[in-house]
């Protein structure tokens, strides 16, 4: 298999690459610059007609795209340490805060990614107004995982799950583009400290 990466601050190639660290899965792969927009090439969207990294390409020419569709495809073939539960509990409160993360937060840092955001100024169809909107829905949004944090050392249960991987990397990127953790949310801030001394969130 080829996994085509892209490396940082791309969040979504990060979830795999973090994943993969904690399974210890060794990903051979080839590196799509999105700066060039090499994303968009013809030979990059024959594979992917959307145009987004990653994908992961298997040795008979098959594609699956999407960071999340990917993760399960490689748990499914490793599935020890299990990162989307195991229990009937387990594997729904995980997928519960997965969707949260990516409909609450990451839905809300996209908007101002793609409308406000210099890197994007060249996209057709931006709308600053629209973008300018969503900056106080993510600073809401981190407020409630803040408060979801509170009691708890992960987000999805006892132990580290994808839903903590994909908080991870949904921070980091709101950081990048100017979207700072408010400095109330002292929960959110100690959960985003410890994962984020795990050896994978360098991958």
């Amino acid at each position: 298999m080829l996994f085509y990466n892209s490396p940082n601050p791309a969040p979504n190639p990060r979830r795999v690459r973090i994943f993969a660290a904690e399974k210890g899965i060794e990903l051979p792969s080839t590196e799509v610059s999105i700066i060039k927009r090499e994303q968009k090439s013809p030979e990059f969207t024959a594979r992917n007609p959307r145009g987004q990294t990653p994908i992961l390409e298997l040795d008979d020419g098959t594609v699956i795209a999407e960071s999340v569709a990917i993760m399960r495809y490689l748990e499914a073939l490793n599935p020890e340490p299990p990162l989307f539960g195991t229990s009937a509990l387990e594997i729904a409160q995980i997928e519960m805060w997965s969707r949260r993360v990516e409909m609450i937060l990451m839905t809300t840092v996209g908007a101002v990614w793609v409308h406000t955001h210099p890197f994007t100024a060249a996209l057709p169809g931006r709308n600053a107004e629209w973008g300018e909107a969503n900056r106080p829905r993510a600073l809401e949004a981190m407020r409630f995982f803040d408060q979801s944090l509170a009691d708890r050392e992960f987000l999805a249960g006892e132990g580290f799950s994808v839903a903590d991987i994909l908080l991870l990397t949904t921070i980091d990127f709101a950081n990048f583009i100017g979207l700072e953790t408010p400095e109330e949310c002292a929960a959110l801030k100690s959960w985003h400290e410890r994962v984020s001394a795990r050896s994978s969130a360098k991958a």
